[in-house]
């Protein structure tokens, strides 16, 4: 079957657009699948089955630093292609790109395969989780972004959640290599397949867009000034695209440290899991609600508010010695990045004509996911440096919060 399927004619809005809508949505749902089966098995798990030992901080980092490199260049790279050879293509070449992974994590015989799998890992995730986004926004009214921004990571960080505990419980069952195996083969077939099958090309709704907003006679700029432009020379971007980056040292934080800290808190891997679900699950939910809320009330208070929560809630869970009270703590953590998560994309998206949409939030998300890169180098050299992993803690929480006053600070279109 062609990858481009003809295009019914052209309306804009969820309402209109349900069905294909609801084939996207299930997109990221299995995007957030695959993501989800390596964020509590594999750092959980990396002493007894890939032999790291117990200070060995750095090496335990280099997954996620990998994935946060190679994520970053994809989502560059995606929004650029996405804007010139269209949505499907790159989402079918991200499913494509997944299919080794469960292979890889079946059979390695030490941590370096692991890296290549989660580099592969980061391929898939910068061009699916992207695409699925861009579609729908190129079928929604203009006026729908925090909403479509807020359904869309719903959907994945909600799969996310699932994901951690569904194969928590396989490794308890089957063990890690078979069971992570398992569940990421049908879940990258599935996406693949779907991809192929359900999912149409909606380049035509962001050139509808486009012939919407006065058009302008200058041509597109190039990557490179694309680039620039987003990154140093527009105060609002560059607010956006630091607040993007530091955002994932928290994320890092939860996938690498967390589910460690937790087991030598004397917590079962399940618990773990349990403890860290709540996290995705808030950050996930909760979305459906801050995302519309920042089409009405603005912007920049989400932001900045969710910044400064996650900050907090950080620095709490290294100061507090109950589960409780650290699922309260994880709780806080979600609700904050639902708060802060929606809302960065959809500001980019206000600033970003919709011929260049692609471009700029590919933009965006280079920086957001290069954040998984800096944060978990950052802590890994930190934490080997400090034998311990409290210092972690410390150092993502004060960056979260200045990271919020710089939006509070910079940012001035709402």
């Amino acid at each position: 079957m062609p990858l481009h399927s003809t295009s019914p004619p052209v309306q804009h809005g969820i309402r209109a657009n349900l069905t294909q809508i609801l084939h996207q949505l299930l997109q990221v749902f299995l995007v957030g699948l695959t993501i989800g089966m390596t964020r509590i098995v594999v750092p959980g798990l990396a002493k007894t089955e890939f032999g790291l030992g117990e200070q060995q901080f750095f090496l335990l980092t280099t997954f996620v630093v990998t994935f946060g490199a190679v994520k970053a260049v994809m989502n560059l790279f995606a929004g650029r292609f996405s804007d010139r050879f269209g949505r499907k293509r790159v989402l079918v070449a991200g499913w494509m790109a997944a299919l080794p992974i469960p292979l890889l994590l079946l059979y390695a015989p030490n941590w370096s395969w692991v890296v290549a799998a989660t580099a592969l890992l980061g391929v898939n995730q910068g061009l699916c989780w992207s695409m699925t986004l861009n579609s729908k926004l190129d079928m929604t009214h203009l006026s729908q972004k925090g909403l479509v921004n807020g359904i869309n990571e719903f959907s994945g960080y909600a799969a996310v959640a699932l994901a951690g505990v569904v194969t928590a419980w396989l490794v308890e069952v089957y063990g890690a290599r078979q069971g992570l195996a398992l569940f990421g083969t049908i879940v990258i077939l599935s996406g693949l397949i779907l991809a192929i099958l359900m999912i149409k090309e909606t380049r035509p709704w962001a050139l509808a867009h486009a012939s919407a907003v006065s058009a302008s006679s200058m041509p597109p700029p190039s990557l490179g000034q694309a680039f620039l432009y987003a990154s140093w020379q527009n105060r609002n971007l560059l607010a956006l695209n630091q607040a993007g980056l530091v955002e994932k040292f928290t994320d890092a934080l939860v996938w690498i440290i967390l589910p460690v800290w937790f087991v030598a808190q004397n917590l079962t891997l399940v618990q773990a899991s349990s403890i860290i679900g709540v996290y995705a699950l808030l950050w996930g939910a909760s979305q459906l609600l801050t995302g519309p809320a920042s089409d009405r009330f603005g912007r920049k208070p989400l932001i900045v508010g969710g910044m400064w929560l996650c900050g907090v809630g950080v620095l709490l869970l290294v100061l507090t010695h109950t589960v409780w009270l650290w699922t309260l703590e994880a709780g806080l953590i979600g609700f904050g990045m639902a708060m802060l998560y929606p809302t960065l994309g959809a500001a980019v998206a206000d600033v970003s004509p919709p011929m260049q949409r692609g471009t700029l939030l590919g933009v965006y998300r280079f920086w957001r996911d290069f954040g998984y890169a800096v944060g978990a180098l950052c802590m890994g050299l930190l934490a080997q440096w400090a034998q311990g992993l409290s210092v972690t803690f410390w150092l993502v929480g004060v960056a979260m919060l200045l990271s919020g006053a710089w939006v509070a600070l910079a940012f001035n279109k709402d």
